[in-house]
């Protein structure tokens, strides 16, 4: 089986990362989304096992001292980590899979696996990140001004993935991720490893 390509996407909260990456599933076949846990609280309409793995902190750092995770953060005073695992199954199953992580955890997962595609998305201003923060209605001023100082540093970080798509337009970086997807799969790497029996035929 071929295995497949693990997409790191990172994004400062607001800039629409979530309903992209939810559009780009269904856009593209053959590629799923690794469900990473959390510490933090459901929101509403949040499903236990498709949205995250809501697990309790004392759960949490077990699974961390037990290293499961192939990466695992703190963002606003809640915990995240992706499982070594069921990424690697997934990738091993043959299925192009993305994690929605952050930065820091896109550093990590580097380490091991050191082909990954680092996908960062960016707002097309300061002014339009804070309307889109205020107006999905899920955060009080407070925790909007603490999102927004938080974006600044975060977005600084761009420069360190493989690629950036600015969300000005959905349908435009709903094309770009897909363009981006689907580039990763004509590489001379994959397509050596999919077509390994044709080559031999052929050379």
């Amino acid at each position: 089986m071929n295995n497949g390509v693990l997409f790191i996407i990172s994004a400062p909260s607001g800039c629409g990362k979530t309903s992209l990456v939810k559009a780009l599933i269904k856009k593209v076949e053959n590629l799923c989304v690794s469900i990473s846990h959390t510490t933090r609280q459901p929101r509403s309409g949040e499903i236990q096992g498709k949205n995250y793995f809501f697990v309790s902190k004392d759960e949490f750092n077990k699974m961390k001292s037990s290293n499961n995770f192939i990466e695992s953060t703190q963002v606003f005073d809640n915990n995240y980590g992706s499982s070594k695992q069921s990424v690697q199954d997934l990738l091993n199953s043959g299925f192009d899979v993305i994690l929605e992580i952050d930065w820091r955890g896109f550093r990590q997962i580097k380490q091991t696996f050191s082909h990954s595609v680092g996908i960062f998305i960016l707002p097309p201003s300061k002014v339009a990140l804070e309307e889109r923060l205020t107006n999905r209605g899920q955060d009080n001023k407070g925790i909007i001004n603490r999102r927004m100082h938080d974006a600044v540093s975060e977005m600084q970080h761009f420069n360190e993935f493989n690629y950036l798509v600015i969300n000005d337009n959905f349908d435009v970086a709903l094309n770009n991720l897909s363009t981006i997807v689907h580039a990763e799969r004509l590489t001379l790497a994959q397509q050596s490893n999919k077509y390994q029996n044709l080559l031999k035929t052929l050379i």
